[in-house]
């Protein structure tokens, strides 16, 4: 089987692909001068699937569009977006102020009813400025743009303490010669650890696809990259991942996954969604430096996905890499706690490519040499359990004086 070709769209976005116009504008919702409402539009019906949060504290927006998503999934034509307010535990007014604006969206746009979905993020307990949302939409309508500048004004709308827009996309060649594009924005910086931070996440893809089919591409691609993800270890009542597919490449629609369009499929959202994932924890509230976890040698993956987890959220672990300290202990010791088959004995541990940890025991290792490797932007963790062919990677990043202090301050 011919492998596609995936070549990246450079300062491309959620406009990459054909048939998608968006935009981000500010109208005072939460930030002073600066965009706070996205909206994103496809010329036609679309394909969506989605995944949620499994905090059983769920946010409005996702009590919103999981019916729409379950008997309209093929008919999907617009996302409206805002900042500052997470509209979470705000009663069966929230979830009323999320159809309020759904349906300003839908009128504004001539749209047919349920195919606008909406998504929150912000303070918890903060409802909707539904007044100022609406006004919002009709600005938002007549700016519409397909242009990667449209694009970036809409990643810039969602984001909350993040401190740069977070977009990808790329485009899929076939070897029959068909293509189709796939573009991304992400917004987390804090209230990262998603289980499917506050995360929020959108793919558009121009290539058609079944709807039982972008869902299963949907999981398989969140297990490999959103769900590898920790800042601080809390899984917000927000988190939302987004997939919209609205066939206008041309060429035969995707109905199967295990094919060579699915395989395409599959690798394309894997080239967007893991560089956003890897951007959200880069940009971790406070974090100097990103952290990337490879974990081998485990019964089977998910044991090593749970053993690289826990090792990503442990705050002894985190606020040693903070200070570039090779303190292998901490390491040894969240292995050790992570609840998946480990024996010490078979257990070695690099801190980048110096091993520091071998069959039970600390190896007489370059100290010095060890914390200019973790005193980089980018640090890697290696562990081999030496148990099975499991494995697993996982991001994270470090834990600075900044995170407490952002945190400490976030509201006030």
């Amino acid at each position: 089987m011919n492998s596609p070709t995936i070549t990246p769209l450079e300062g491309a976005g959620i406009t990459a692909p054909q048939g998608w116009q968006a935009i981000g504008i500010a109208c005072g919702l939460r930030y002073s001068g600066r965009p706070d409402l996205a909206l994103l539009v496809s010329d036609v019906a679309c394909t969506a699937a989605a995944l949620f949060t499994t905090n059983k504290i769920k946010a409005a927006h996702i009590l919103y569009d999981q019916p729409i998503l379950m008997h309209n999934a093929a008919g999907i034509r617009a996302l409206l977006v805002n900042a500052g307010s997470a509209n979470a535990c705000t009663g069966d007014a929230g979830v009323q102020d999320c159809a309020t604006v759904a349906q300003a969206v839908e009128q504004t746009l001539g749209l047919p009813a349920q195919s606008a979905l909406v998504m929150s993020t912000g303070v918890i307990g903060v409802p909707l400025r539904v007044p100022r949302m609406v006004t919002g939409i009709a600005t938002a309508a007549a700016h519409l743009g397909p242009t990667p500048a449209a694009a970036l004004l809409a990643a810039r709308a969602i984001m909350t303490t993040d401190t740069y827009p977070k977009q990808y996309a790329v485009q899929v060649r076939l070897a029959d010669g068909h293509s189709f594009s796939i573009g991304g924005m992400a917004k987390g910086s804090g209230m990262i650890h998603p289980d499917m931070a506050t995360m929020l996440g959108v793919l558009t893809t121009d290539a058609a696809v079944a709807p039982e089919v972008l869902h299963a591409a949907l999981r398989y691609v969140a297990d490999r990259s959103f769900h590898c993800i920790s800042v601080d270890g809390d899984t917000s009542t927000n988190d939302t991942l987004l997939a919209l597919a609205n066939g206008q490449a041309g060429g035969p629609p995707i109905t199967e996954l295990d094919s060579p369009r699915g395989h395409a499929l599959l690798q394309g959202m894997l080239a967007v969604a893991q560089p956003l994932a890897r951007d959200v924890v880069r940009d971790g509230e406070g974090a100097t430096r990103l952290v990337t976890i490879h974990v081998r040698g485990a019964a089977d993956d998910t044991a090593a996905h749970q053993a690289a987890m826990t090792v990503a959220t442990s705050a002894l672990v985190k606020t040693a890499l903070f200070g570039a300290d090779p303190n292998w202990g901490r390491v040894v010791c969240a292995l050790g706690y992570s609840n998946t088959p480990l024996d010490p004995q078979r257990l070695v541990l690099w801190f980048g490519g110096i091993k520091v940890f071998a069959h039970g025991v600390p190896l007489d290792f370059d100290e010095r040499a060890a914390h200019q490797l973790l005193d980089q932007a980018e640090v890697v963790i290696d562990a081999d359990l030496g148990l099975g062919t499991g494995t697993a990677t996982v991001w994270t990043c470090d834990f600075s004086y900044q995170y407490v202090k952002i945190n400490a301050e976030y509201r006030t």
